[in-house]
């Protein structure tokens, strides 16, 4: 009997333990994992202020950082984007006050709006982070401050899951944000096949955390398959490789 091709899925995690579990999860999901990293870390040695009257943290990787470089947050209330990051923040002995009921900014914003007004408030984050938070707590009346921890970059080695789009051989993609879509595209620019990747997506299925994320791939000319109501990388693997399936191409 022959034996059934696997799925072959991209996923875009930094090339650290993320990307290992992207690649172990995809595995046992019957999946052939294509690890692509499209984000790297570069941090700034900058660490939150101390003096907010409350403290944003937006990432696990943020929290490293901060844990790393000796941040206290003092009296601060401490907030969480969502729950890895909330985890992230208790793993390393921080108290977690605040995390949304939705996991996103405008879901953090809303959730502090009614409480912030005349506070000052210390958004600690990389560097492409979305101005829904600041801009919406500002609307609300605090005084934000952001402090940039690490900076997104992408690596000069990424491109294969272009590549293989360009080829008409990549089953599904996972993007987890706005960012890897558009270093995605810079890669597949720089070999000169955007246009041959783009169409190669239009193939397969492509999953998005989150309703920018998918903005941001469709603006780009790119369909969008699964965006999942939890915004973690598990659900979006598990959604994808489910509905790429039935129409795996022969």
């Amino acid at each position: 009997m022959r034996e059934e091709p696997r799925l072959r899925v991209a996923a875009f995690r930094p090339d650290d333990e993320r990307l290992a579990a992207a690649v172990e999860l995809l595995d046992s999901l019957g999946a052939d994992p294509v690890p692509d990293p499209m984000l790297a870390v570069e941090p700034t040695d900058n660490s939150p202020r101390s003096d907010a009257d409350y403290v944003v943290l937006t990432s696990k990787t943020g929290v490293g950082l901060a844990a790393d470089a000796g941040w206290s947050p003092g009296e601060a209330t401490v907030c969480a984007i969502g729950d890895a990051t909330a985890a992230a923040l208790r793993e390393a002995d921080y108290t977690v006050d605040v995390v949304p009921e939705e996991f996103s900014s405008a879901g953090l914003v809303r959730r502090l709006e009614a409480e912030v007004a005349g506070a000052r408030v210390e958004v600690a984050r990389s560097d492409h982070g979305s101005a829904v938070l600041t801009d919406g707590l500002e609307a609300a009346g605090a005084y934000v401050h952001e402090t940039v921890l690490y900076r997104l970059v992408r690596p000069p080695e990424s491109g294969e899951s272009a590549e293989l789009a360009a080829a008409g051989e990549l089953d599904a993609a996972l993007f987890t944000s706005s960012l890897t879509v558009r270093h995605f595209l810079a890669a597949a620019e720089e070999r000169g096949i955007r246009e041959a990747a783009v169409a190669g997506l239009r193939d397969a299925t492509v999953g998005t955390i989150g309703n920018p994320t998918k903005e941001t791939a469709e603006n780009a000319g790119i369909s969008v398959d699964i965006v999942p109501e939890r915004a973690d990388f598990e659900t979006l693997a598990c959604e994808t490789v489910e509905a790429a399936a039935p129409t795996h191409r022969e």
